[in-house]
């Protein structure tokens, strides 16, 4: 059984009375707070409870005119000016945050941020620039350098990507060696447009440099030396895909066969093909297969490859083609029936052929390094959708 004593009878009566104080203090704290706050404070979340924004923000604007102490009502106006399109509004409300003097330094440097984020939005480039560059020291740092990241894509200043990649790296713990490896492929690209081979190879060297497995730089290091008609040495550079990315190889393929046959060794240069073909299945490999034995060996050759390529590996796309080399050497009296067949099959495959990213989805019937949809560096596959398993 329970014992009480006779102070405990004193202490509850004590507790609920200083409880009982507090709630009051609280209440008449939150009263007066909610007092001094002016009545286009009330209106304005009044209205946002009511879905009227537009009248919102007046009330909004009203209460920062009445009491210019609302810095977090600035921010969210600033903020959502930006998002509504009207850059010149959310510019004014954080330029007058920056140009505060008594500021806390936290608020300037997030005032400074918005701000950068304001010009980029208004295309005012190098006034964003300017302000995401003081913020390289701060708790804004890692978001300021991946700004001026897509700035410097968007100018096509590849070096200074190429160094902001390298600051991300370091305080973000993570590679861009990815990133890099494809700027230097620009820098590389923009010199060979300027018939500078010597400065050319230099960055694709800079490019293996940072990846070495920059599939990229060996294709167009392999490029310049087929250019130059070094074929031997162009062959053995591209041949070096299939240490760096096999799945690539389909990309050269018919570059590698221009080669070979260049210097007089199509027979060496086919048996590589079928090498390829054989431990990396590709239907770009089958097609340039098909028409180098075609037109040197005839149509049966060339739809035995087929076919027993399509046995190894079913697509649509090898049906595709296996009807296209059966029609070369089909009786007059069966060329309608099977026209009729490919022309079916062709309208369905032609969405299987394209190329995929596989970050945003954008499908072309080109391969890219750089995305145009999404702008992202090698999203997309080597192979096509219908091989990557994607039939939508």
């Amino acid at each position: 059984m329970i014992e009480f004593e006779l102070w405990m009878l004193l202490v509850f009566p004590l507790f609920f009375v200083m409880g009982w104080l507090a709630a009051r203090i609280d209440i008449k704290q939150l009263l007066s707070e909610s007092s001094a706050l002016p009545r286009s404070y009330f209106e304005g979340l009044n209205f946002l409870l009511n879905e009227e924004q537009d009248k919102a923000i007046e009330a909004f604007i009203e209460v920062v005119k009445v009491d210019p102490q609302t810095i977090e009502l600035h921010f969210a106006l600033g903020s959502l000016f930006r998002r509504r399109g009207e850059v010149d509004r959310a510019i004014r409300m954080h330029l007058n945050l920056v140009e505060r003097t008594d500021l806390e330094e936290n608020k300037r440097q997030q005032a400074i941020f918005e701000l950068a984020q304001d010009y980029l939005k208004a295309g005012i480039l190098d006034r964003a620039e300017a302000l995401l560059l003081k913020l390289k020291a701060t708790q804004y740092a890692k978001a300021a350098l991946d700004l001026l990241l897509d700035l410097y894509q968007k100018e096509k200043d590849w070096l200074k990507a190429i160094d902001i990649t390298h600051r991300l790296s370091l305080i973000s713990n993570q590679p861009y060696n990815q990133q890099s490896a494809n700027f230097y492929c620009e820098l590389a690209a923009a010199e060979i447009t300027q018939n500078k081979i010597d400065a050319a190879r230099a960055h694709l060297e800079q490019a293996l440099a940072a990846n070495p497995h920059a599939v990229r730089a060996t294709i167009m290091s392999g490029d310049l030396d087929n250019a130059e008609e070094n074929y031997t040495q162009a062959i053995a550079t591209w041949q070096h895909i299939e240490q760096q990315n096999p799945q690539y190889l389909p990309l050269v393929a018919e570059r590698l066969l221009h080669a070979y046959e260049q210097i007089n060794r199509t027979e060496e240069g086919i048996a590589k093909l079928q090498q390829y073909l054989k431990l990396y299945p590709s239907l770009d490999l089958v097609n340039v297969l098909f028409a180098i034995i075609l037109q040197r060996d005839g149509a049966e050759p060339a739809y035995t490859l087929v076919r027993d390529e399509l046995q190894r590996n079913p697509t649509l796309l090898g049906l595709d083609k296996l009807l296209e080399a059966r029609l070369l050497e089909a009786p007059a009296e069966h060329r309608a029936d099977i026209e009729m067949v490919k022309k079916l099959v062709h309208q369905r495959t032609r969405s299987l052929a394209m190329y995929r990213c596989v970050n945003c989805g954008f499908k072309a019937r080109q391969f890219y390094w750089h995305c145009p949809a999404c702008y992202g560096w090698e999203t997309y596959s080597p192979r096509r959708s219908e091989e990557n398993g994607l039939t939508v």
